[in-house]
């Protein structure tokens, strides 16, 4: 993992490995050895690989509603936050280190959070884990060849905040014919 120099490095890695479309939660280490990622497990590999580099291993869920959620690694580097992401849909992953706070981070996915019908689905966010927590109780996380699905469990259970008032859900318009199309550039079919 050191040879992934930088968060930009980490997110080009990323992007050269094929998504995975499968229900599993593996480890950075299993990552590395498949050479393969959904968003969770991408999101896992990061943190850890952020850690090596010497940021925190931190996590953030996105929640969606008639979509899936989305898990990012976030970063701050001179007082900015920053994310790394594995996705299928183009415009959720890599964001540069240039967003005073976290919802502002979070908001700029927004646009390009939508489902395959068009609609935009983004509607909250975790406070960042710190998945260092876990050393004690699952020492080795980083290198298991097990499955870490006690790290999903532990993100459905974080609070999250909200994004939008009632009334501007309701007043949310679909993603136009081409948003979409842009969104599934690359995107992989189950």
């Amino acid at each position: 993992m050191r040879a992934l120099r930088s968060p930009v490095g980490i997110q080009r890695a990323l992007d050269a490995m094929p998504y995975h479309l499968a229900s599993t939660a593996w480890s950075p280490r299993r990552v590395l050895r498949e050479r393969t990622a959904h968003c969770l497990e991408g999101a896992i590999f990061t943190a850890a690989a952020l850690r090596v580099l010497g940021f925190p291993p931190l996590l953030l869920d996105l929640e969606a509603v008639q979509d899936t959620d989305h898990v990012i690694a976030v970063y701050r580097l001179n007082g900015h936050w920053g994310a790394i992401a594995k996705s299928n849909f183009s415009g959720l992953r890599f964001r540069a280190p240039v967003y005073r706070t976290l919802r502002e981070l979070v908001m700029s996915y927004f646009e390009d959070y939508i489902n395959l019908r068009g609609d935009r689905t983004l509607r909250a966010y975790s406070r960042p884990v710190n998945l260092a927590r876990f050393d004690r109780s699952h020492p080795g996380w980083m290198t298991s060849d097990e499955d870490l699905w006690w790290i999903p469990e532990h993100l459905v259970g974080v609070p999250h905040a909200h994004l939008l008032a009632p009334p501007m859900e309701r007043s949310l318009s679909r993603a136009d014919r081409r948003s979409l199309e842009a969104g599934l550039v690359g995107y992989r079919a189950r």
